[in-house]
């Protein structure tokens, strides 16, 4: 019997008249339909949340906890379902969705074990002054496409341990993972605490302006960021934005060319290259250019395309036509401006899907639009560099500071390079790695406040300091 689709508003599972349909990107056909909600069920969720707030923020924050790892074990408990929903939606290879399936309660587990202890900021004869967190309220939560359980959850988990209370909205392209989990995790929280509305684009701007939200938590494009700026502006609701990036690799030339290019090769192409901390620019020293460049591409040619129901499949389809768009723009560009291309950039076969092939050029310009531009697809510009100060500033010659990498054999002289790179996160001899205990957030126009860790836990609170004469 085929599944129906519905929204959670204050512990009920609701339908809408208005529905959005859900293309499987690998063969562009209809999966199934969604609720379309609008003004009024935002509303309803708003309030619902509202409503809940004072019980769920005076819960003591180990019951909060115990929501989570509850939330944790069902996740576990019905992986399977959901990583083969993942994969007809989103596009990723089964393995790389039962990863993120998995990966979404260990991350749970990780954010339970955070905490909110009070500081003592001056304990001195004259006065005790104490600082404590108090939650901001009600959270609209917006959740991209490229990610769509992990980065529900990873919302999700903060905001409730910090005892705010949600409303989250998945993206209108990736909503039936997270829909389905929602119906499956709905008695483990009490009504209203948490609420799931899927909705098409206008749904966006409408929670960001909503009078009754606290505080936004999106992760999405810099120029949607900037619309949900615009509209939180109105009240002063809190803000936590992880927007777009383009970042760099720097490989020295200490480094053997072989182990390198196979953590370079999946810091690119995981997930179709549709993430925001991939490898989107890698520099190479012109000594050992070449030796990786060809290890890059003898990867490219055994890696298969496809469908990611398919076994053998390591990169499936880009999301959703929009994107694939993008993404053959920035390519065909390359074509006509006569770069060099080491594999890729010739069309797909004539065939259903948004399927563009594993791309590598071969030293473009710094102001190509594939170099300059987030690209968010299997393409992977290389560089020559020739010295340390020169690639410095490539690197940093960008409007986005999100992530970076620095392979070496030499750690100290990849520190050393990593403490002069405008991001937010630097990896040294990896890449994509995040911790739910570690903060995570952008510099420049990728965004400001923190997800993750303390930090990110923090976002979801006001500071309060109470201070007592003695």
């Amino acid at each position: 019997m085929p599944h129906t689709y519905k929204c959670l508003i204050n512990g009920e599972l609701i339908n809408t008249q208005a529905n959005l349909t859900v293309i499987n990107p690998a063969n562009e056909k209809t999966i199934d339909q969604v609720p379309d909600c609008g003004a009024a069920e935002l509303d309803k969720a708003v309030q619902a949340a509202a409503a809940a707030f004072r019980a769920w923020s005076n819960k003591p924050i180990d019951a909060r906890r115990a929501a989570l790892m509850n939330i944790a074990e069902i996740i576990e408990s019905n992986q399977d379902e959901l990583m083969r929903l993942l994969t007809a939606e989103q596009g990723k290879p089964h393995e790389q969705a039962a990863q993120e399936i998995g990966l979404s309660a260990l991350w749970l587990r990780g954010a339970a074990s955070l905490d909110l202890d009070d500081q003592i900021m001056e304990d001195s004869d004259e006065r005790l002054s104490r600082l404590r967190r108090v939650p901001v309220g009600v959270v609209a939560a917006i959740v991209p496409w490229n990610f769509p359980v992990l980065m529900a959850v990873q919302k999700l988990g903060s905001a409730l341990l910090a005892g705010c209370t949600l409303v989250l909205k998945p993206s209108p392209f990736t909503p039936l993972t997270t829909l389905l989990l929602t119906e499956l995790i709905r008695d483990t929280i009490p009504a209203g605490v948490l609420n799931v509305i899927s909705g098409g684009d206008h749904l966006g701007p409408l929670m960001t302006a909503h009078p009754g939200v606290d505080k936004v938590s999106f992760t999405g494009s810099t120029a949607t960021g900037k619309k949900v700026m615009e509209n939180a502006a109105g009240d002063l609701k809190r803000l936590t934005l992880e927007l777009g990036g383009n970042d760099a690799s720097i490989v020295l030339p200490d480094v053997d060319a072989k182990t390198v290019a196979q953590s370079l090769f999946w810091s690119s192409f995981s997930n179709a290259g549709q993430i925001c901390i991939a490898a989107k620019r890698v520099y190479i020293h012109e000594d050992i250019y070449d030796a990786v460049a060809a290890e890059l591409v003898d990867i490219a040619n055994q890696v298969k395309v496809g469908d990611g129901s398919e076994q053998g499949v390591g990169v499936g389809p880009i999301q959703n036509k929009r994107q694939f768009e993008r993404v053959c723009e920035l390519i065909q560009d390359a074509k006509d401006q006569g770069y060099k291309f080491l594999v890729g950039g010739e069309p797909g076969e004539d065939i259903p899907g948004y399927f563009v092939p594993l791309t590598i050029l071969d030293n473009p310009p710094e102001n190509a639009r594939i170099v300059a531009e987030e690209q968010f697809g299997p393409v992977m510009p290389l560089m020559k560099f020739s010295s340390v100060d020169e690639v410095i500033r490539k690197a940093n010659d960008s409007d986005y500071g999100l992530a970076g990498a620095v392979w070496a054999t030499d750690t100290d002289a990849a520190v050393e390079i990593a403490e002069q790179l405008e991001t937010g996160t630097v990896w040294i001899n990896e890449f994509l790695h995040l911790s739910p205990l570690v903060p995570f957030g952008g510099h420049k126009q990728s965004g400001f406040g923190a997800d993750f860790g303390r930090e990110g836990l923090e976002g979801y609170t006001y500071p309060q300091v109470i201070t007592v004469k003695r």
